[in-house]
């Protein structure tokens, strides 16, 4: 553990001389977040962005979404992509939350210890584990470090984690490593470096910042 925070903190600062500080959050409210998370799946930041904002012109008020048609919450969200997915699984999970005595405005969730909203998030149909620390973290800033399919590829290659480790392995034995001042920043550099350089199909390793790090290139270099 001691090996795997020293990694992580000379990453990070190496992360950061490379891109800078990344932009503060939007600290939305947990439902705004967690709506927002599920449409961006499999989607761009600005297709995501323009789904929420239909939505939101459409049905003013998350109860809204909640009683409303699936067919009509699709035909909101359809720039985000994959509305008949997402579609059900946003009412799915506001109707969910209602159900269990939760109000469905802006102050929903902000009251629960982190234990506690992270088993009712994931408890939720359609809700992992990366949803559920995106909420946590964004929204409410608590020490939760969301492993999205880019800092899964990369804590795989830097052998941060286990060839094998899905990503919740990887988000426990990642959060366990940092502090919270340190989890944000972080995860926001790694998915930049995993959409500019360290990418799915050859990687950039020429350009890394972290290549002597990495025992990819090691490899590579010893042919």
């Amino acid at each position: 553990m001691a090996t795997l925070r020293m990694r992580l903190r000379t990453i990070g600062r190496r992360l950061a001389r490379a891109y800078g500080a990344p932009p503060e959050p939007r600290r939305l409210p947990p439902l705004d977040e967690l709506v927002l998370t599920i449409l961006s799946q499999n989607t761009n930041d600005t297709n995501r962005d323009r789904a929420y904002a239909d939505l939101r012109r459409a049905m003013p008020t998350w109860d809204d979404v909640a009683d409303a048609p699936v067919g009509a919450i699709a035909k909101a969200i359809r720039k985000g992509g994959l509305a008949p997915t997402k579609s059900p699984r946003i009412k799915a999970v506001l109707r969910d939350l209602r159900i269990r005595g939760i109000a469905l405005n802006e102050r929903a969730l902000t009251a629960l210890p982190d234990e506690e909203l992270w088993e009712l998030l994931i408890g939720l149909t359609g809700v992992g584990p990366k949803t559920a620390a995106c909420v946590l973290l964004f929204s409410l800033d608590r020490p939760f470090f969301p492993v999205d399919t880019h800092v899964h590829r990369v804590a795989i290659r830097l052998g941060l984690v286990a060839p094998k480790a899905n990503a919740v392995v990887a988000q426990r034995e990642l959060q366990a490593a940092l502090r919270p001042d340190e989890m944000y920043a972080l995860h926001m550099n790694l998915i930049r470096h995993g959409r500019h350089v360290c990418v799915a199909q050859r990687p950039l390793c020429s350009q890394c910042v972290l290549s002597d790090l990495c025992p990819r290139v090691g490899v590579k270099e010893a042919r």
